[in-house]
């Protein structure tokens, strides 16, 4: 079945279509508010907490070109923001299981070959928020620019601008790390 015959059976209410959507979707949002919150539990709570705000509106969900998975990401994205404000805590991206980042091929590569995972989630963790979202999105989650520029509702040419800026500065910190790193002799 189509994805658009799919949202619109869930927009009638039909939980089957809906728990369909969800299993496409729930494993790059549960990646990407992984990163964002820092610890499995709290993932899994913030995804369990972004699909049922989904169900909840998917009667109110308009297709306005973009993809679904544009909305469910914008969801996310609120869903972190009331996480922090709710919990006052700090997403600490360093409690992420290692192989958290390894499953991703590529991902290493892109960022910088020869640095290892903890230097860059540590630097990923430096970014801005909008920078974070578009390197995890594009990176982590293989979205489109079209999805992302979607989800963070700023035009594709301001997401090309903010991932290459994000990426430029993702590299200096990834440098600044393994001079530290390499100068106190600490891996």
């Amino acid at each position: 079945m189509k994805e658009s015959e799919l949202i619109l059976q869930a927009k009638k209410g039909e939980a089957e279509a809906f728990g369909t959507l969800y299993d496409t979707y729930a494993p790059a949002i549960y990646r990407f508010v992984l990163f964002k919150v820092g610890t499995k539990s709290d993932a899994e709570d913030v995804t369990h907490q972004v699909f049922l705000k989904a169900w909840k509106s998917m009667k109110k969900y308009r297709d306005e070109g973009h993809p679904f998975s544009s909305w469910l990401y914008r969801i996310a994205q609120n869903t972190v923001i009331d996480h922090y404000r709710s919990n006052r805590s700090h997403a600490n991206i360093d409690t992420l299981p290692e192989d958290t980042l390894s499953e991703m091929p590529g991902f290493e590569e892109n960022v910088d070959r020869g640095l290892q995972v903890e230097f860059v989630r540590r630097a990923i963790r430096e970014l801005d928020d909008t920078g974070q979202n578009v390197l995890l999105m594009k990176f982590v989650n293989d979205l489109s620019n079209k999805e992302i520029s979607a989800t963070l509702q700023k035009s594709e040419g301001a997401i090309r601008v903010i991932q290459h800026r994000a990426l430029k500065q993702l590299k200096t910190i990834l440098e600044k790390h393994a001079g530290n790193n390499h100068t106190t002799h600490k891996v």
